[in-house]
């Protein structure tokens, strides 16, 4: 796809994106009654009432959970581009894509298979299926060459792909294992560990006296 072309969807997006906003913004602000009074005006309609300070100390497990989420959900994102370039070149590949015409002067690409190279990267692609030594050939045997050419580097790219994909998903996995071993999916670790350096310590117990060490332990609710 040509890029003023590409540039031209981008901002009929943006200018519809845009003024779809504005037009609601509008009609919003015309039709909407108003009605400015005490209950209106209340904490309520802008959120729920404070009760004591607003100065919580969060946990820290909260921002732990968040963030490791946000680095596994960014990391599978990468997927989708991928699929799009694995399930091309799978196509460009496929035996029943008829990938080569042929003309009067010489077989040639067919739209379809031009446009799935020009989408997987390739700008004007040139296929030499015959070399000097197959002089002789017929046109039928070019285009069978040709073909045979797309399909392997079909076949190549779609390889390229699952061999990038496992590398990336390995690595992927070996950081989910280092973050599992270290505990820090466990929502109760320090509890647990605090728990079990306090049973298998009888001094321990002593000194911090059995009602704080009932007290450290985990209560259940159902």
């Amino acid at each position: 796809m040509h890029p003023v072309l590409i540039a031209g969807y981008i901002a009929l997006f943006v200018a519809v994106g845009a003024a779809f906003l504005c037009v609601n913004l509008l009609l919003g602000w015309l039709l909407r009654p108003s009605a400015p009074n005490i209950e209106k005006l209340e904490v309520y309609e802008c959120g729920e009432p404070t009760i004591g300070s607003s100065f919580v100390q969060f946990d820290l497990r909260f921002y732990v959970v968040a963030l490791l989420f946000i680095i596994f959900d960014v990391e599978v994102a990468v997927f989708f581009p991928w699929a799009t370039v694995f399930g091309k070149a799978t196509q460009l590949s496929d035996p029943t894509l008829v990938t080569v015409v042929e003309q009067a002067d010489g077989p040639a690409i067919s739209p379809a298979a031009a446009g799935l190279l020009e989408e997987l990267g390739f700008r004007g692609p040139v296929l030499t299926a015959v070399g000097p030594e197959a002089t002789g050939a017929t046109l039928a045997e070019r285009a069978s060459a040709m073909r045979s050419d797309l399909q392997r580097t079909g076949r190549r790219l779609a390889g390229t792909a699952v061999v990038d994909m496992a590398a990336f998903f390995a690595v992927l996995l070996v950081g989910f294992a280092y973050v599992w071993y270290r505990g820090d999916l466990d929502w109760v670790r320090a509890v647990s560990a605090q728990r079990g350096s306090t049973a298998t310590n009888p001094k321990a117990v002593a000194a911090v006296g059995p009602g704080v060490a009932a007290a450290s332990r985990p209560i259940l609710t159902s």
